[in-house]
Formats: structure tokens, sequence, C-alpha cells
């Protein structure tokens, strides 16, 4: 439905929004989850963000989506463009993609981040390049945060805990009734993210998002 209306009215937010309140919300609550989210209430969400955050399974995407009063698009895997239905609303409403095993494409993917970034838009990231198996955080790669930098844009890091209790990361059906938290931590000011290289914003959003993971 929401490619349908794409289609007819052009509006690619609406599209996005749809993911927000309807399907986002409903698989969550069909895999038998319940969304705590926390911090949302003190973000200015007239901004653009580099949001950055763990992941711990796919329905942190829908997690995310849910939470965020806004557009939000998402750097996702290259192999996500096949996926039916799936695949093609990510094309369709303007999804980054990284082509894991060309790094070739890297440069590529972080010019359309940036333009993506400096045009108002916030987009999603998992630094991690992969969901974590264990729950615990993976050092954070440090490529994607050339796109803040370029762009001048605040990051803003996201905690989700239990999200792979719920639905494991090597697992696309095997749920488990849970509650997932998503966090949103103080965004790091673009003031901040200019007089940094993209290594030590990469450490100092690791160690926000490692701090929200450890608050009980």
């Amino acid at each position: 439905l929401a490619l349908l209306l794409q289609a007819f009215t052009g509006n690619t937010a609406l599209a996005l929004r749809m993911a927000a309140r309807c399907w986002a919300p409903g698989l969550i609550t069909g895999a038998g989850g319940r969304l705590r989210v926390e911090g949302a209430d003190a973000i200015d969400w007239l901004q653009p963000y580099l949001l950055v955050s763990n992941h711990q399974s796919v329905i942190d995407i829908c997690a995310l989506f849910a939470a965020v009063p806004k557009p939000l698009r998402f750097l996702l895997k290259q192999e996500m463009t096949g996926w039916p239905m799936v695949g093609w609303y990510a094309v369709r409403t303007g999804m980054l993609f990284i082509d894991r095993d060309n790094p070739r494409a890297a440069p590529t993917m972080l010019r359309a981040a940036t333009a993506l970034l400096a045009d108002g838009h916030s987009l999603c990231v998992f630094p991690e390049g992969t969901r974590s198996r264990t729950g615990e955080l993976a050092e954070f790669k440090a490529g994607p945060f050339t796109a803040a930098i370029k762009a001048a844009v605040a990051v803003l890091p996201v905690a989700v805990h239990g999200a792979g209790a719920v639905l494991p990361p090597d697992s696309l059906f095997r749920v488990r009734p849970g509650t997932i938290r998503l966090r949103f931590g103080t965004p790091i000011p673009a003031e901040t993210v200019r007089g940094l290289d993209r290594q030590q914003l990469a450490q100092l959003a690791q160690a926000r998002v490692q701090a929200m993971l450890e608050q009980p």
C-alpha cells in the first residue's frame, strides 16, 4: 500500500511514515514484542541527524522506525535490494546501500550519505557492520562517520536492548515475546563533530552507546 501511494503521489515521506505508524509497530506486536522508548522527548527532531545504533536483530529497524517521529532512512546491506517487498520498499523510499564485498563501493555510498544529510534528512547506520550474535557491542567502523563530518550534522547515539531476545540475529521467524528498549542519548553536536576525525568520532559514539547499554 505504501508503494502504491508513493507511486501515485510521489510523496516518499508519506511512505516512510507509514512504516513508522503501520507495519513497524505491527511487526513488533506480531512478534510478541513491547517497545519502550526513552529520551525521544529531549531530541530536537527538526534537525537532521546521523543516528548510530547497535545492531542486535532485524527487528531493530522496526523499533527505530516506530520510535523516530520523522521520516527516517537507513544504510542497509546491498543484498536487501533483492528481498521481495521489503527490498522494493527500501529502494523506492531512498534507502542507501553498501556492498560489503566491494570496497570500491564505499566512496559512492559516502557521497550519497553526505548529500542526504546536507539536504536536511536523517540517516540511521549500524556502525558495527553486522548483527551481534552475543549481544555485546562490537567496534564501530569509522567510515559512515565521514558523512556526518562532511555534512556538518549532529550524531545521535541510540542503544537498542532486548531486540535479539525477541527475534534472534540468525533468524527471521523464531520470535519470542519480550520487551525491546530503545534509548536515545545526548546528540554529539555538529560543532564537536566538525572538530574530530572519523576515528575519534566513531570511538566517542561507541562509548556513548556502550554507556547506555550498561544502564539498568
